[in-house]
């Protein structure tokens, strides 16, 4: 069996790591500054992370490219896998985060406003390099309607822009189009857990990983070691967070030695 990964994430904006609640949105001071990049995924690669995830959270929403620049400072001095995502819009943008360090690159609005992106970055950089970004609400919390209150469970909407826009994708289905399309792995971004500390959902990814056969990343809602365990133990592949590991509550390999408590097969844990 395949080894479980920790992954923490550093949100960016402005050169900066950030953390909010729910998608919170830079020019409404809805984000919190925590730290240089190069500082944190340097700590993250001294603690053992499997992995690095970074976003640059605006550059859609400000129709820019992601920051190559961070990037470049932090594949320079951390040796873990380092995925890049953020304003990636075709093959130029996706060669460039990898000219600059990154293994593999995140692609969301990009893939929703052309499908066919993640074929082409498939064919040009192989599947293990294209990572399809998902970002979700469930449908009885994405509207106050009386009606859609009242909805079974299992639903969840697709979102774009950084949460900011509701695409009519139901995140099932959208995932196995990009999975067969040609993406090599899904993170599933719960935008109702993000920053709340209140535990990823479990629900949508028990459904995700038996929908699809490439690996899932389960990201939004940890607050605890605990948390993580209970993403790995609905079968996904790896679990993400940022805040929990940027406010120093658990360290990664604190996050490991739980999981492996528990049985589930995990790398190596620093000392």
């Amino acid at each position: 069996m395949l080894a479980k990964r920790i992954i923490p994430c550093l949100d960016v904006h402005a050169g900066r790591v950030t953390r909010g609640q729910q998608f919170g949105r830079a020019e409404l001071g809805q984000l919190a500054d925590v730290g240089d990049p190069v500082a944190l995924a340097m700590a993250y690669n001294d603690q053992g992370a499997d992995e690095l995830v970074m976003y640059d959270i605006t550059a859609t929403s400000e129709g820019r490219g992601a920051i190559l620049d961070v990037a470049a400072r932090v594949a320079e001095r951390c040796f873990m896998p380092l995925t890049v995502g953020g304003g990636v819009r075709d093959l130029a943008d996706m060669r460039a985060l990898m000219l600059a360090g990154a293994d593999k690159v995140s692609i969301n609005s990009g893939a929703i406003a052309d499908p066919e992106l993640l074929t082409r970055a498939a064919d040009q950089f192989g599947s293990q390099a294209v990572v399809l970004s998902i970002d979700v609400r469930a449908r009885s919390r994405a509207s106050g309607s009386t009606e859609a209150r009242g909805r079974s469970a299992g639903v969840w909407d697709v979102y774009a822009a950084g949460g900011r826009r509701e695409t009519g994708l139901d995140m099932l289905a959208w995932a196995e189009k990009g999975a067969a399309l040609g993406a090599g792995e899904i993170v599933l971004n719960s935008i109702d857990g993000d920053g709340m500390n209140t535990g990823y959902d479990l629900e949508a990814l028990r459904a995700l990983r038996a929908a699809v056969g490439v690996p899932v990343v389960a990201s939004g809602g940890a607050g605890s070691a605990e948390d993580m365990r209970a993403a790995l133990l609905t079968g996904v592949d790896a679990a993400l967070a940022a805040g929990i590991f940027h406010r120093g509550e658990v360290s990664v390999a604190h996050v490991k030695r739980v999981c492996a408590a528990a049985g589930l097969p995990m790398r190596e844990v620093a000392a």
